[in-house]
């Protein structure tokens, strides 16, 4: 019994070990994909952030309608993670947020945040605070659009 014991042993620890791949593989190297990130987040644009958004006309007045409407929009989408005050949540707080970003960067940030989540240096600190990622949350332009007229009323534009 011994002697099935020890084969058995041997024949698992040959298993376990198998074949060594990628023995002379660098890891100190960046990959394609690290590489790539690397040189992309050089070209990143912290005004703009990253997206289809390269200019947004607002209004010099507030549109009511569209920020009651995205209001509606935060209230489902965005309000379980940040409140429309200054006070953290699981996500920063929104007051001042269209005196410190630029309209464009708002609206890619809301429509496709990973790729600036990835790039912008100060959302990543941000994570750091926060510990969560945002979640893409699937806003149509429009409704970005509306959430950004809301966000602007919480920041008192008349």
């Amino acid at each position: 019994m011994n002697k099935s014991f020890l084969l058995m042993l041997s024949l698992a620890m040959f298993i376990a070990c198998g074949k060594k791949e990628n023995s002379d593989a660098d890891f100190s190297k960046p990959t394609t994909d690290e590489a790539t990130t690397q040189t992309d987040a050089s070209s990143y644009d912290p005004k703009r952030g990253e997206g289809k958004f390269d200019k947004v006309d607002l209004g010099a007045t507030l549109d009511q309608t569209m920020a009651t409407e995205g209001q509606k929009v935060a209230e489902v989408k965005c309000t379980s993670c940040h409140k429309p005050t200054e006070e953290k949540l699981v996500g920063p707080g929104w007051k001042g947020v269209t005196e410190r970003r630029t309209p464009q960067w708002i609206m890619n940030f809301a429509t496709n945040p990973d790729p600036m989540i990835d790039k912008d240096p100060e959302v990543q600190a941000q994570l750091e605070i926060c510990l969560v990622r945002m979640p893409n949350q699937g806003l149509k332009d429009e409704e970005a659009r509306s959430v950004l007229e809301y966000m602007r009323k919480i920041d008192g534009v008349k």
